[in-house]
């Protein structure tokens, strides 16, 4: 059986070191490989179109482009749709991740995360999964919906799925694997993939982490923390 391709990555971020750092540790990786180098999130875009990443590690701040612009372009760059963009963020200084979810980031990881949790966010990322840390989740979009009023009536917004999917769509929302709303909700693993996908659909959630979002967004999933 032929081995999979290896996971193409693009490092985005403006500090040579940093992405020097990132190179080295992924390089050593049988199933990872960097395909290019970007220094502000213009020239990510770029490097996207050209080398067609499995996934951007993207940090959020950056001369130029920022991540957060530099991942709404990609996401609504025809051909990137598989793209994956990771954001890097510092956490308590970067309030703009929740917008970065919204551009079509599908996760973010802390900058001061080690490597075995660099390696297995990328991983996770490729693999079309959410990354998105539970506590960090609660504290960032509780933030949001505090400052912002959602425009639609939760119950308007949620309309459209049905009962079952609702039901999922909570579950996403506390960061469960499909295998683990599968086992939740005594439904088969692929049970629980379609009816996350169908409410992606409905939802118009590009991937898991935007139906995350939607989850707190509509109160399925409670801020406090």
């Amino acid at each position: 059986m032929n081995a999979a391709p290896p996971i193409k990555v693009l490092l985005a971020d403006d500090e040579r070191l940093v992405r020097s750092g990132f190179k080295v540790l992924l390089d050593l990786e049988d199933d990872i490989t960097v395909v290019g180098e970007a220094t502000d999130g213009a020239e990510a875009v770029e490097l996207a179109r050209s080398t067609r990443p499995d996934v951007v590690l993207m940090d959020i701040r950056m001369p130029k482009l920022d991540g957060i612009r530099a991942t709404a372009r990609i996401a609504e760059t025809k051909g990137l749709e598989q793209v994956k963009v990771l954001i890097l963020t510092t956490y308590d200084t970067d309030d703009n991740v929740f917008e970065a979810l919204q551009s079509g980031a599908s996760g973010f990881l802390l900058k001061d995360a080690g490597p075995a949790e660099l390696l297995h966010a990328i991983r996770v990322i490729a693999a079309g999964e959410a990354l998105l840390a539970p506590r960090v989740t609660r504290r960032l979009i509780g933030q949001f919906t505090a400052r912002r009023r959602v425009a639609q009536s939760a119950e308007d917004r949620l309309a459209v799925l049905t009962g079952r999917e609702r039901e999922v769509l909570a579950l996403v929302g506390q960061g469960m694997s499909n295998d683990e709303i599968g086992a939740a909700l005594f439904l088969s693993p692929a049970t629980a993939r379609t009816h996350v996908s169908r409410a992606m659909t409905k939802l118009g959630a590009r991937d898991r982490a935007q139906l995350v979002v939607i989850a707190y967004q509509t109160g399925l999933c409670d801020t406090t923390p």
